[in-house]
């Protein structure tokens, strides 16, 4: 890990943050004025920088400008006097990482810088490269193995039936194996045969002959004719008519066709990818699917997870989601606060990725600042997410467990059931006015284990105590 950079005029200041870091393990450079830290920046650049605002010379806002150019991803804490408070939100919106209000409380000041160090460490290991295709993104397990799939169809003709809810992401696998087949220098093309009347969807299908029907007046080639070549990607095949299935099961069969109102076959040298949101086998049971129809196309089945089954992926589509989103309004991305992005990955998602997506586009327009955070999400999303009830907590739980692994720290059970125990004790202290007693019966330990565990654990006493009642003192 990099080192924090901490800029700052006064020397007092400077010397706590270098007590605090040092304590807590995290490497650190301080700095006398904005210009040292420039300097040193043509040669490194920090993991977090944390800067005064107002300082001789360069100021923060100056250094902030700087930074950003050349390192965009780089989260910058601005300190600021109480005085200066709002002008420094007005002017950082576009840039900050957070604000630390000065005075600061040092463990208030070491926790955000946690906080910057987690963000910059995620950014630097997710970085997304761009291209002209759609990409597919996914760290979870299984998103590796539809990966794996890919590559093991990479030279493969075989017809492949794609199955997974609404906005999984069906057509961008289609995509994909498309684009990593023999076939990738031919056209690839799409239809939504749920979305178009059956006699229209015919026509399309197989093209038109002039004079088939009222309107044809010129013949007209289907998107399979279109697709030569290449590949022909069949949406929602589940909800095909049955007619139009017999005569797909026909091309599938024999590789030929006919145009409507045509009399001479045409030879379909395509290769068909279908998918649905449907239980085909129930339908094949129900007999609305042909039977015959559904073995021809599952050949090669690929499920796609939802996204609630793989939410360890939100985080990573969220940021490429709001960084598309900048670039396509030409705008600077919004960042998720930690709680926002907790929030996101507690939630069901029954639109999948789709509606992550498009809610992503919808605070690139509607934020009003930069870093969003719970309250800024649409009202929607918060009104389901209160309704799901309180698995909020237990997704931030699972972010800082992941986040402690991916920095390969050791003796993180320990850890994570001190912050545990320490949270619980100190909001039911909080809640009694630090009446031990109180607390420890609302939390269901005894009076011995709380005054132990306050002084373990290191819990803030409110004006150098805890707070106690006449009992309480006279029992301890």
């Amino acid at each position: 890990m990099k080192p924090v950079w901490v800029i700052d005029d006064d020397r007092s200041i400077r010397w706590v943050f270098e007590k605090a870091l040092a304590r807590e393990g995290i490497p650190f450079k301080t700095f006398g004025g904005a210009q040292e830290a420039l300097a040193e920046l043509e040669r490194d650049a920090p993991q977090v920088l944390v800067s005064d605002i107002r300082m001789p010379g360069t100021s923060g806002l100056e250094l902030l400008q700087n930074i950003k150019a050349k390192h965009p991803q780089l989260p910058v804490i601005i300190m600021t006097a109480y005085s200066d408070l709002e002008s420094a939100v007005a002017a950082f919106q576009g840039g900050a990482f957070e604000y630390l209000p000065k005075p600061f409380d040092v463990d208030q000041a070491v926790d955000l810088i946690r906080r910057a160090v987690g963000e910059s460490i995620r950014e630097a290991g997710t970085e997304v490269t761009e291209s002209g295709s759609p990409e597919i993104l996914g760290q979870a397990p299984s998103m590796q193995e539809v990966f794996r799939a890919i590559g093991r169809l990479s030279n493969s003709g075989a017809t492949v039936l794609i199955t997974g809810e609404s906005g999984s992401g069906k057509e961008l696998v289609a995509r994909a194996l498309h684009r990593h087949s023999p076939r990738a220098a031919q056209p690839f093309v799409a239809i939504n045969t749920a979305a178009m009347p059956k006699d229209l969807l015919e026509s399309e299908l197989f093209g038109h002959e002039r004079g088939a029907f009222t309107g044809a007046q010129a013949m007209r080639r289907g998107r399979f004719e279109q697709a030569e070549g290449g590949t022909l990607f069949l949406d929602e095949i589940g909800d095909m008519a049955p007619d139009l299935q017999t005569r797909l099961l026909r091309v599938l069969s024999d590789g030929q066709f006919y145009r409507v109102g045509g009399h001479q076959p045409l030879k379909a040298n395509v290769r068909v990818i279908a998918a649905t949101h449907q239980d085909l086998d129930a339908r094949v049971r129900e007999g609305t699917f042909r039977e015959d129809l559904y073995h021809r196309l599952n050949v090669i089945r690929l499920r796609l997870p939802s996204l609630r089954d793989r939410r360890e992926d939100i985080p990573l589509l969220a940021r490429h989601f709001l960084a598309k989103s900048a670039r396509d309004l030409g705008v600077e991305a919004k960042r998720l606060t930690e709680n926002a992005m907790n929030y996101l990955a507690a939630q069901d998602w029954p639109g999948n990725v789709r509606q992550l997506e498009n809610v992503c586009h919808w605070l690139t327009v509607m934020a009003p600042a930069q870093a969003v955070d719970v309250g800024d999400l649409p009202p929607e999303l918060r009104m389901a997410g209160a309704a799901a009830g309180e698995a909020h907590w237990t997704a931030a739980l699972r972010s800082a467990a992941e986040k402690a692994l991916i920095r390969g720290e050791s003796q993180i059970m320990d850890a994570l059931t001190r912050e545990f125990e320490k949270t619980l004790i100190a909001k039911a202290l909080e809640h009694t006015g630090g009446r031990r007693i109180e607390a420890a019966t609302l939390l269901g330990i005894g009076r011995n284990t709380i005054t132990r565990k306050i002084a373990e654990l290191g819990i803030e006493e409110k004006n150098g105590r805890v707070a106690e009642s006449p009992a309480e003192s006279s029992a301890d």
